[in-house]
């Protein structure tokens, strides 16, 4: 894809699934990226990944529930390759399966804080530096949750506010060169959906049945799209979120 080699990424979540996936797609094209999440193990395995194929790597723990951890993946970003062009905010969890009325408020407030509160808190570390950079472009992990009514509460809404954010922060610094646009995939082969099958099978075999390609998603697939959002193939879209879901949003 144009304009992608050469340039700084950050992914967060990117010890596995989605994350990990548009991690080492940055890096095939020629891209240095910075591997973000808690996970310790899977992050240095993801940065593994990546310079056995000939990319190159770094990863740095985040909690992205806490405001310094981002300030730091930014730094070392920053200190490490002198910039930062791509940002693709992926980190998330999906919280309990439960009704409205009997979520815990625990439950409610670690998956808004993680999912939504998260993305802004990587956003407000991340654009100023691309302003100073002279633009660069955001992408953030929806969902089709964040389109639909499908799943938990905190869920629903976290990923409905994303939505709501990046189209803030498109309108807020078009004008400063930053691209901010979204992607809402649907149901995808990552671990994630996995731990929901192991309480809720049935709900997966349903949404797979409601995507007219009639299967779950690779995450590679969704890959591509975060990628492309970033490159000047895309360089005049913004403030989009983009299902990836098999034509799930058609039904």
């Amino acid at each position: 894809m144009n304009g992608i080699e050469g340039k700084v990424a950050i992914v967060t979540g990117a010890s596995s699934g989605i994350g990990r996936a548009a991690a080492m797609r940055f890096a095939e094209e020629g891209a240095n990226v910075v591997v973000g999440d808690v996970l310790e193990d899977g992050g240095q395995e993801t940065v593994d990944m990546i310079t056995d194929a000939g990319g190159e790597a770094t990863f740095v723990r985040v909690e992205v529930t806490n405001d310094a951890d981002v300030k730091a993946l930014v730094e070392t970003t920053l200190d490490v390759y002198g910039g930062l062009d791509f940002a693709h905010n992926n980190a998330g969890i999906e919280g309990e399966m439960s009704q409205l009325a009997d979520t815990p408020d625990d439950d409610w407030a670690r998956v808004i804080d993680v999912n939504l509160t998260g993305v802004w808190r990587c956003m407000k570390h991340e654009i100023p530096v691309m302003i100073e950079r002279g633009g660069g472009a955001i992408v953030n992990t929806s969902s089709v949750a964040g389109l639909m009514a499908a799943g938990g509460g905190p869920y629903v809404a976290s990923k409905h506010g994303i939505i709501g954010l990046t189209r803030v922060a498109a309108v807020e610094y078009a004008k400063q060169g930053i691209r901010v646009n979204a992607v809402c995939p649907g149901v995808v082969d990552t671990p994630m959906v996995s731990r929901a099958a192991e309480d809720a099978p049935e709900l997966i075999d349903q949404f797979v049945a409601m995507q007219p390609l009639g299967r779950m998603a690779e995450p590679s697939e969704i890959a591509s799209a975060v990628v492309f959002l970033c490159s000047d193939d895309a360089s005049f879209i913004t403030a989009h979120p983009l299902p990836v879901d098999g034509g799930l949003l058609a039904i």
